[in-house]
């Protein structure tokens, strides 16, 4: 079907004009085109024109949609409204044409996408609540005056493609986005990455119903575009393509990687809408490099959801309950089941192994063991109680085919694929059958692993039973490589196969594949797995590299509290992030072993969730229960000195868990972050109880944090004898004018301040006049000091000037990103030629200065004797007031730095 605007569409409708109306037409089309400032079309052109002549030259001087636009205009004026409503009936068909095509396909020929055991399940009704949390997608605060990009993120499995189903067949039914969009076009990375080289224009043609889409017609109206981009793991790229290389043609054919970068980095199509979903570790990697108003967090089954799979798989509704009790206690195996198949999978293993009269428990002892379990079951025939020799060939091909899949990073598979790593064309009805294997969604004789996690738990299998130099393909690489490649999370794509090797080499696990090949492994694997941790502790960068929850991970799957104590031991630093409980609890495994902490750094994520409900809903994550076991080992590592809790929401209990290990004698931590950690004035009475107490902490951050009249409890204690704190940063903590005095206070009594930071807080000149005065005396110890964003003008530059001409140990100044003005630089460079003032950086960023200061600032890099990097980036300087500086500079050596 051709585009309604490129097909003489527009003389088609003024052939429908009678002459007189042609010639009403050709004389109101002047006076539009003067009174709208419209380009000029030359009378004498337009006067003798035909109706086709017409056509062609409004196509010519404006853009089809502005022609139509003034042809529309025109007929309101000659009282033939008829014609332009008919033309946007005709228009709008193309996009009725287009949603009735996508229905047939979503309710037809996506049928088979979902071909997967649970899928029944998960196919309830859409109800009008989902169709509401769809339309919300798309509105939000963050896009009022840009388009929308949402992102949705989760596991893989979880649901993310089934969702973008349900939303596209309630769009094509009517029921959403009616006003939002016109069109909405799908992209699945993994389909479409297969094309090599491509247009956008290719693309969306993909998707219409008959050959030739109505490109213009489409593009018309970008901002009615909905481009729906699926699986972004898959597309192969990092979104770092210099700006050079990407696309803004829609009709140019480039590398598709490269176009949906450009589609995704808004080069093509801006005003278009995106809706892209990916795997966690995915979006953790790309996110800040795509422009995103919205990212909600998919969290599949919900726990009623997940013990309703095990009712409806058990028919005896006790062994449903007993099954579902076993894991339950088991977080690790209990998040894993909020992927529908996953919960599905382990349901039936659990059933099995009840069906078999064996008990459960061992099933669940960690992800690993469910693997093992499942997987081995599947490829034991029920009559059997051992595998057949097939069995034990087929399972070798499929971890051959899965290591290869993984250092490819394929996971669809044809049967040449199948054939080379020893899986013949007959093996695929009975693989298909078991459900270990299911038909591709995206290509045709193409297969994928039940789910990537067991092709994950395959690769690992391979390992242990094979040598990589054996494998016929050269692109798999050893296990020493897999390890660090996982750890380092150098393939995003790699979710739980380290782990699944160390949870392999557990007794149990080992006694499982023992009996089902028939020999005894070999443990070398093991005595390989040590060596290569054990480079870690003599490699800073390459601590720096490893993921810290990745290897806790790991070390918790392979339950060995020998191995687990000497690999603890090589780590000095450690930094990781807990996205949930489950997290935690790893966390909390593994750090008991460590008796060589020094430095632990730590925070919790916001996790955005999207419930079985179809709600979304953001929350803030705090610890969820039992904190009691995770602080418990900061108090029994006397090597750590250095905890890092910012952005870690902590409740009142928290806090005060924290501080009573803090408190504690055997506690030798000495810097603490608590940043960012929604922390109250109620809360600051437990801190000032650590500050009175410890006698090792000296370093103490609880920026951005509400606490306002809890500081005169955390001054209290700075004035105490007994504090040593050395540096505290009270940073956007909405401090109010009766901080100041209780701050003055501390100033004139404590013997160790040394650094202060009061940025982000309403200061002011009349609040910084009372901090001034215990600052200017003279054995104030104070040596750094920071007032960025405290609303100070050049009035107090005076109180300042003040401080710096008394206070020889005050070395840095920073005052950056106030109204400080050229009238008050002169004021304090007044005070720093002066031989008693010290100071050695000065911030001026943002203070609104110009070449005016310039002159006094060269006449202080002159005489300063102490003076050593002054920062004055962005204010308005121009050429020859940074050329005054810097002769200044030359003749002024101990100047290092002007950063400008």
């Amino acid at each position: 079907m051709a585009s309604f605007f490129s097909d003489y569409g527009l003389m088609w409708y003024l052939e429908e004009l009678n002459k007189k109306e042609f010639m009403k037409f050709k004389e109101l089309l002047k006076e539009d085109i003067v009174q709208c400032g419209l380009k000029q079309i030359p009378w004498t052109e337009v006067k003798k024109a035909s109706r086709e002549d017409l056509a062609n030259l409004l196509v010519k001087y404006y853009e089809e949609k502005k022609a139509w636009d003034v042809t529309f205009r025109i007929f309101q004026k000659i009282n033939r409204k008829d014609l332009s409503e008919r033309a946007a009936r005709e228009i709008a068909g193309y996009t009725k044409l287009y949603q009735a095509h996508l229905k047939k396909k979503l309710t037809q020929d996506w049928s088979r996408k979902f071909d997967f055991p649970i899928q029944d399940f998960v196919k309830q009704k859409v109800s009008q609540d989902e169709y509401s949390q769809f339309e919300h997608l798309f509105i939000s605060k963050a896009a009022e005056k840009k388009p929308h990009t949402v992102i949705l993120k989760g596991m893989a499995g979880i649901g993310k493609t089934l969702t973008l189903a349900r939303l596209m067949l309630a769009w094509s039914e009517g029921l959403i986005f009616q006003n939002k969009f016109s069109y909405i076009f799908y992209f699945c990375c993994q389909e479409v990455t297969q094309l090599k080289t491509a247009s956008l224009t290719e693309l969306m043609s993909r998707e219409w119903p008959s050959p030739s889409a109505p490109i213009m017609e489409i593009i018309s109206q970008p901002e009615k575009l909905l481009f729906i981009i699926d699986s972004l793991e898959r597309l192969n790229c990092d979104l770092t393509e210099p700006e050079l290389e990407l696309c803004d043609n829609w009709i140019e054919k480039r590398p598709v990687h490269i176009l949906l970068s450009s589609l995704l980095r808004r080069k093509i199509l801006p005003e278009s809408s995106l809706l892209i979903t990916g795997t966690l570790e995915t979006l953790d990697k790309l996110e800040d490099r795509i422009d995103y108003t919205e990212m909600k967090a998919m969290l599949g089954f919900d726990e009623s959801s997940r013990r309703m799979c095990f009712r409806d798989l058990f028919p005896d509704k006790n062994r449903a309950q007993e099954a579902f009790r076993l894991v339950r206690e088991n977080e690790q195996v209990f998040t894993l089941c909020q992927v529908p198949l996953l919960c599905w999978v382990l349901a039936t293993c659990l059933k099995n192994e009840i069906d078999k009269g064996r008990d459960p428990a061992p099933a669940c002892r960690r992800t690993t063991s469910m693997y093992t379990t499942y997987i081995l079951n599947l490829l034991i025939p029920k009559s059997a109680r051992s595998p057949s020799k097939k069995s034990q060939d087929l399972l070798q091909g499929l971890c051959s085919l899965a290591a290869e899949g993984m250092w490819t990073d394929r996971f669809a598979f044809s049967e040449e694929d199948l054939r080379k790593n020893g899986i013949v064309s007959s093996d695929i009805p009975m693989l298909l059958n078991i459900k270990i294997f299911l038909k591709s969604r995206d290509f045709r004789n193409f297969y994928t692993f039940l789910h990537p996690s067991v092709q994950e738990f395959c690769a690992a299998v391979f390992y242990l039973v094979r040598n990589h130099t054996d494998h016929p393909s050269k692109d798999v690489r050893c296990i020493e490589t897999f390890l660090f490649t996982f750890l380092k999370k150098v393939n995003v794509q790699w979710i739980l196969g380290g782990c699944f090797i160390f949870g392999l080499l557990h007794q149990s696990e080992q006694e499982k594949l023992e009996a089902f090949f028939g020999y005894q492994l070999s443990q070398e694997v093991k005595q390989k797995l040590y060596r290569c941790l054990e480079t870690v502790s003599a490699n800073e960068d390459l601590q720096e590299q490893v993921d810290s929850m990745k290897l806790f991970y790991c070390l918790f799957e392979m339950d060995d509290e020998a191995f687990a104590v000497q690999v603890m031991n090589f780590l000095q630093q450690v930094k990781f992030v807990v996205k949930d409980f489950s997290d935690l609890m790893v966390a909390a495994y593994c750090l008991k072993y460590c008796s060589t902490l020094k430095k632990l750094s730590f925070s919790m994520q916001d996790v955005l969730q999207f419930e079985q409900e179809h709600s979304y809903m953001v929350n803030n994550v705090s610890f969820l229960c039992n904190n009691y076991m995770f602080f418990e080992l900061l108090a029994q590592n006397r090597n750590l000195r250095y905890l890092n809790l910012s952005l870690t929401t902590l409740s009142h209990s928290d806090v005060k868990l924290l501080c009573e290990v803090l408190n504690r004698e055997e506690c030798n931590v000495e810097k603490l972050l608590v940043a960012g950690c929604q922390l109250s004035p109620e809360d600051c009475k437990l801190l000032a109880s650590v500050l009175t107490n410890s006698k090792t902490l000296d370093h103490l951050n609880i920026a951005s944090n509400s606490l306002d009249k809890g500081v005169s409890s955390l001054c209290k204690a700075l004035c105490h004898p007994d504090c040593v704190l050395k540096y505290l940063v009270l940073a956007n903590c909405s401090l109010s004018e009766q901080c100041w005095d209780y701050l003055s206070d501390v100033l004139k009594q404590n013997k160790t301040l040394e650094h202060l930071d009061i940025s982000s807080n309403d200061l002011k000149d009349e609040g910084l006049k009372v901090l001034c005065k215990p600052l200017s005396l003279p054995n104030s110890i104070l040596q750094t000091l920071h007032l960025r964003r405290c609303l100070i003008t050049a009035s107090s530059c005076q109180d300042l000037s003040e401080v710096l001409s008394n206070n020889q140990n005050l070395k840095s100044l920073q005052i950056s990103n106030n109204k400080i003005e050229d009238a008050g630089v002169k004021v304090l460079c007044d005070a720093i030629k002066q031989p008693s003032c010290h100071l050695e950086i000065l911030g001026l960023q943002a203070c609104e200065l110009s070449d005016a200061c310039c002159e006094d600032l060269a006449s202080t890099f002159t005489h300063s004797q102490t003076l050593r990097a002054v920062d004055l980036a962005e204010n308005a300087l121009n050429r020859s007031g940074l050329a005054m500086l810097c002769e200044a500079l030359q003749q002024h050596r101990n100047i290092e730095r002007i950063l400008g």
